[in-house]
């Protein structure tokens, strides 16, 4: 199969399209692909994040043939069984030992592109076979399907009246974490922004002054996020932010001197940590997680996280991603009594299932069960 650059996900749409071509064309050696047109058309329309995921995945199909011993192209649905048995951790073999084990959610994506890829190179698609489908179902079942989710960062912590001091890992916490400088203020507005957008580390890294209309009289604001994972046509929608937010976006901009283009940008530092200078790219969205570990590394050094200890401290640092603020938002939603069409459209969720097993936890932990318990916990 033709080496792909996984690199080239931000490069241009003309160097996207024909990497999926390439690979595509790779599995049908021998044989012109079924229709190039339709190849092309595919990749145009696919998101950059989806053709990056095709391209990964194909790889490591590429390589599960390679240790199959098996040409990619004449792969058939005994190969997708076998992989399927290596992902989810059933094959001891030695190419099963090669093979890291996924989670369920995964592997289905894995052979959904995987389907994708012969069907446009005019092969029979191995991934329909009942054999695969049987061995996908084993799999599901052994794993389980319940994803897990990145742990929910919420602007009070993990209080049950919203109206109580904060408590434990919260927004409110990572804000005076931060620095009184010029990376303390990208790092206030970055926050402040996303708690009250929801916005996934793409929507943040997109960001542009020219997005923003101005703070109206209570010092209120409205964001334009033109594009996002489940608007890939580019309708655009609008998001509220806070006066504080506001604020903290003015702050941000007058210490960095940004009059227009990318909102949120890198704050480069010497090795002793003073600031050295602003970037004039957009934030890279990878690195919005490893802000937010680093905030709550900052926090606990600065003991604003009670009694927690250093085991604990890991455990959340492990657990926290760029997605944490967007789960403490549907959380907080829930807690405060917003209905599930109204969390929807602020947050511009369209699958109602994701919201719901957000708040699942929160949910738990207010039901009828708990209600019980602490109706007879003082007797």
């Amino acid at each position: 199969m033709a080496k792909t650059a996984l690199s080239r996900a931000q490069a241009p749409p003309s160097a996207r399209i024909d990497d999926v071509v390439g690979e595509v064309r790779a599995l049908a050696i021998g044989k012109p692909a079924v229709d190039p047109a339709l190849i092309e058309a595919a990749a145009r329309a696919w998101s950059a994040n989806t053709v990056r995921a095709f391209l990964s995945d194909l790889k490591l199909w590429d390589g599960w043939c390679r240790r199959a011993r098996v040409r990619a192209g004449e792969a058939n649905a005994e190969t997708v069984a076998g992989y399927i048995r290596a992902l989810s951790g059933q094959d001891h073999g030695e190419a099963g030992r090669a093979t890291s084990q996924r989670a369920a959610a995964t592997i289905a994506r894995y052979l959904v592109n995987i389907g994708w890829a012969y069907r446009m190179a005019g092969l029979d698609d191995p991934t329909a076979a009942p054999l695969v489908r049987l061995e996908h179902k084993a799999a599901r079942k052994l794993l389980g399907t319940r994803q897990r989710q990145a742990r929910g960062i919420r602007y009070k912590g993990d209080v049950s009246d919203l109206d109580a001091p904060a408590s434990g890992v919260s927004l409110a916490v990572l804000l005076k974490a931060t620095r009184r400088d010029l990376l303390g203020a990208r790092d206030r507005a970055l926050l402040l922004v996303n708690y009250d957008t929801g916005c996934r580390r793409s929507e943040l890294a997109a960001m542009r002054v020219e997005h923003i209309d101005g703070a109206d009289v209570d010092g209120a604001g409205v964001v334009d996020i033109d594009r996002s994972k489940t608007d890939q046509e580019g309708q655009g929608a609008l998001a509220y932010l806070s006066p504080m937010a506001m604020r903290a976006i003015a702050e941000w901009r007058d210490k960095a001197g940004i009059d227009r283009g990318p909102l949120f940008r890198r704050v480069e530092t010497y090795f002793d940590g003073s600031i050295r200078g602003v970037g004039a790219g957009p934030l890279n969205p990878g690195t919005v997680t490893l802000i937010y570990k680093r905030l709550l590394r900052q926090a606990f050094d600065k003991k604003l996280l009670g009694a927690m200890s250093e085991a604990e401290l890991e455990r959340w640092v492990a657990a926290i991603s760029s997605h944490s603020i967007r789960v403490g938002v549907a959380q907080d939603n829930f807690a405060a009594g917003e209905s599930l069409p109204a969390i929807m459209q602020a947050y511009r969720w369209r699958d109602p299932k994701t919201v719901m097993r957000y708040g699942a936890k929160l949910a738990a932990k207010s039901g009828a069960s708990a209600r019980m318990a602490r109706r007879f916990e003082d007797r």
